[in-house]
């Protein structure tokens, strides 16, 4: 299979093979190796693989080094990422934001409901709400805070006291470095 393999290497362009060729041959052949203990059905497998991302490959080289921009009409790599759409950056913070909005609209709700009475006649004055939601993420907030602000002092202390060093001691004993 090698000697298909350095065969099938021919149809990349002179310049691509002279660059890569080494390289492909020597992890072909590890990859072969590692597939010899395998089964039949696993070697041939590999074989129809690595044959055809060759032909793919050498073709693809081929309309490269041509110029030309042609799509081919096959798929050139298993998974194709593309990078039509991504979210942006924010997009957490603003989720996040939206869905407090949410939940303190659903406890004005629920406070406004519990603050009518059940006969349909007469309807008192709403009470106001307290705010409960809101002091939690504030809390919440300030914990993660002074969490992040510790983690970052002890660091920094580790960093001062000399931890960096340890990197360089010689266990040996020997003072010649």
């Amino acid at each position: 299979m090698l000697g298909i393999y350095r065969c099938l290497l021919h149809l990349y362009p002179a310049s691509h093979r002279e660059q890569f060729g080494a390289e492909m041959i020597a992890v072909f052949s590890q990859l072969r190796a590692d597939t010899a203990q395998k089964g039949v059905t696993a070697r041939g497998v590999f074989s129809v693989r690595e044959a055809a991302g060759l032909l793919r490959g050498a073709m693809r080289e081929q309309v490269r080094v041509l110029g030309a921009h042609v799509r081919l009409p096959f798929p050139t790599r298993r998974f194709t990422m593309r990078n039509g759409f991504r979210f942006p950056k924010s997009t957490p913070v603003l989720m996040t934001i939206i869905l407090a909005g949410v939940v303190l609209a659903i406890d004005k709700g629920k406070a406004i409901s519990a603050s009518l009475p059940n006969v349909n006649p007469h309807i008192g004055p709403i009470q106001p709400e307290h705010h409960t939601f809101l002091p939690l993420i504030a809390l919440a907030f300030a914990v993660f805070y002074v969490a992040g602000a510790l983690g970052w002092v002890i660091l920094f202390a580790l960093h001062r006291s000399g931890v960096h060093r340890l990197a360089e001691f010689d266990p040996s004993g020997d003072s010649r470095i």
